[in-house]
């Protein structure tokens, strides 16, 4: 595994707050109704994404997830400011503000979605690495969802095939303890959802997901795993998150001691705790490193804000080929 050094903690420290502000933003214009729709945050499960990035090859690997998806397409190279212009509904977006919160692309950065249907994308992840197996292009998806997709009867054919192809896949379950506001516990008669990968007969386990070196020590070996051709692994990401479901829950089936006794292993602070301790940055340099996020965020609202809406015409530009189709409005000349 490539090493993990002072750099590594740095750059985890920014990028895990960078991700974690961006969304704390979407959330207060959400409220002012500047992005409407459904907003899924990622608060408190950063430590993946983190940890996945330091091992993946960007130039060839790609990543897959469900609607709780704007970090990711950042952390694999997209200008957060279309991400957030995206969410805003601009034409500045990542799909031309058609998309919204729960779709962002990026086939160019090899980042495929963001998919609003319940573990729609599992399938979808078994199928992009089997076109990278079938093209000879060395390239292992990382396909996520969370634990209330795991009861899906897709996740279980795309097992099934994965293992059957040898296909270079890592299944990665993110169980952050409820499906919506449904426990884990309530939901299947066994809290281990690793252990599904046994049936296949698939190497899987679960990972300590609140630490982003510990994401990297299990995704290096899946991946290198994958990459040279043994086949997939399933990895249960045992993580949290901070906020609701979705803007609109209103939390009941959890405590607010819940929520703060898993602040207290919350992975930002705990990279900046080993920064700290290991003398890798002072408070001084700590204190640089937020205003330079505060500044990144504030850069990224600037420019949601001040991009145009797009035209009702891109409504068909943009799922029509054919510039002459019959059944489309006249254009104005």
């Amino acid at each position: 595994m490539k090493e993990i050094t002072k750099e590594t903690y740095l750059n985890w420290y920014e990028e895990m707050l960078f991700w974690r502000k961006f969304e704390d933003k979407l959330a207060q214009v959400y409220i002012q109704q500047k992005v409407r729709g459904f907003l899924h945050l990622y608060n408190g499960q950063e430590a993946i994404l983190a940890g996945a990035l330091h091992v993946m090859d960007l130039s060839k690997d790609k990543m897959i997830t469900a609607y709780r998806n704007h970090v990711q397409p950042i952390g694999m190279g997209v200008d957060p400011k279309r991400v957030m212009a995206e969410l805003y509904g601009k034409k500045t977006g990542t799909s031309m503000g058609m998309g919204g919160s729960m779709h962002i692309f990026s086939k160019e950065k090899g980042f495929y979605g963001g998919h609003g249907i319940v573990g729609g994308q599992i399938p979808l992840g078994a199928g992009i690495a089997f076109a990278d197996k079938y093209f000879k292009r060395d390239g292992v998806t990382l396909t996520f969802f969370g634990d209330g997709a795991a009861r899906q009867g897709s996740m279980h054919e795309a097992f099934n095939l994965a293992m059957l192809w040898k296909l270079p896949v890592v299944f990665c379950v993110e169980n952050n303890g409820y499906a919506m506001g449904t426990s884990v516990k309530r939901s299947a008669n066994h809290e281990d959802i690793w252990k599904l990968g046994l049936g296949y007969e698939m190497p899987c386990g679960p990972v300590d997901a609140m630490n982003p070196e510990s994401v990297a020590e299990a995704f290096d070996e899946a991946i290198a795993r994958a990459r040279r051709g043994d086949g997939p692994t399933f990895l249960e990401l045992k993580t949290y998150r901070y906020r609701g479901h979705s803007m609109s829950d209103a939390q009941h089936y959890r405590t607010k001691d819940e929520v703060k006794e898993y602040q207290k292993i919350d992975p930002i602070t705990q990279v900046k705790d080993i920064l700290l301790d290991k003398g890798f940055a002072t408070e001084d340099e700590i204190k640089k490193i937020d205003k330079r996020v505060k500044e990144r965020v504030a850069e990224c609202e600037k420019f949601a804000e001040e991009s145009e809406f797009p035209d009702k015409q891109q409504l068909y530009d943009v799922v029509y080929e054919q510039e002459d189709y019959p059944f489309l409005p006249h254009k104005p000349e």
